[in-house]
């Protein structure tokens, strides 16, 4: 298998508490990868040792299959990133600030970092200083920094954070043109767990800095288990008339008269017609496709690590 990065039991230690515990990673060169984790469950913490912005306590990070150490500028510079929030001179142009961050880099070219703040959506603005740039600016020019070298490896922490509706869709749209045109991979993390469904090819699900699984969009999609939920006023009638008259026995009671029905042989008109016509009240019926999140929430309870 090739993959562009990995980990072996990585782990961080910060004041004796252990806040990233033997993770194991395996990102394939091509795919957006995403990490899935509520506030405080060691994702950034983990993006800080991939991009060698801290040191893990123990394992080791393998980049483009090299050994990643604090000698390994040259490994880095294949690499752009975000982590936390972008920091820029802030007395400086937009323009001035890139050209310092690809002097760094030994890289000069102007037109590619005028592209890159075209891609972004910052073409007009290159001659503005940063200070007067809003939160979601300084979050397009933090993208563009990333990617103006056109990087094999991008690293985004929360990169749809303090972006409006259009300019979250506008990052979507991006991160997926720059990996299927130029072939970046990516490895992203964020809160918004339905947005971040729209981007990427895997995930790995990060729990209390514990890695509890890494698995396809596409195998979550297969697993996905659709149902009709249903809230009546007599659920055992209700139940009776389902067995007896449809012959649907996969479903399940729930609390507070609703009921899961998992046999999707009969449609809700079916279901509603026939509850009507023995005098069933309905209150609420819907259609219920498991999601992303879904997914997530079903992983952090399983673990048995929720709280």
């Amino acid at each position: 298998m090739d993959y562009i990065l990995q980990t072996n039991r990585l782990t961080k230690n910060i004041k004796r508490k252990e806040i990233v515990s033997d993770i194991n990673i395996h990102i394939k060169k091509g795919e957006i990868y995403g990490f899935l984790g509520q506030n405080g469950a060691g994702k950034t913490s983990i993006m800080k040792m991939l991009t060698g912005m801290t040191r893990p306590t123990k394992g080791e990070i393998l980049l483009f299959n090299e050994i990643l150490t604090e000698k390994s500028k040259t490994l880095l510079t294949r690499m752009g990133s975000i982590i936390e929030y972008p920091v820029f001179f802030e007395h400086l142009t937009a323009m001035d600030n890139l050209k310092m961050h690809c002097e760094y880099l030994g890289f000069y070219d102007e037109y590619d970092m005028k592209q890159a703040l075209q891609l972004v959506s910052l073409n007009g603005v290159e001659d503005k200083v940063v200070k007067e740039f809003s939160l979601g600016m300084k979050q397009r020019l933090g993208i563009a920094r990333a990617i103006i070298t056109k990087p094999e490896l991008v690293i985004l922490d929360e990169p749809t954070n303090g972006l409006d509706p259009i300019g979250i869709k506008d990052m979507r749209h991006l991160i997926r043109m720059l990996n299927k045109e130029y072939g970046m991979t990516f490895v992203l993390s964020s809160h918004i767990l339905g947005e971040l469904e729209q981007m990427v090819d895997r995930v790995g699900v990060i729990h209390q800095g514990t890695l509890l699984n890494e698995i396809t969009l596409e195998d979550i999609r297969k697993a996905r288990t659709d149902y009709i939920e249903l809230i009546v006023t007599d659920i055992k009638q209700t139940v009776y008339l389902l067995e007896k008259k449809l012959h649907i026995t996969n479903m399940k009671i729930m609390q507070d008269r609703t009921i899961r029905i998992y046999d999707m042989t009969y449609t809700q008109s079916d279901i509603s017609k026939m509850l009507i016509m023995h005098e069933i009240g309905i209150e609420e019926m819907r259609k219920h496709s498991n999601t992303l999140e879904d997914y997530f929430y079903q992983q952090i309870i399983g673990s048995g690590l929720d709280d």
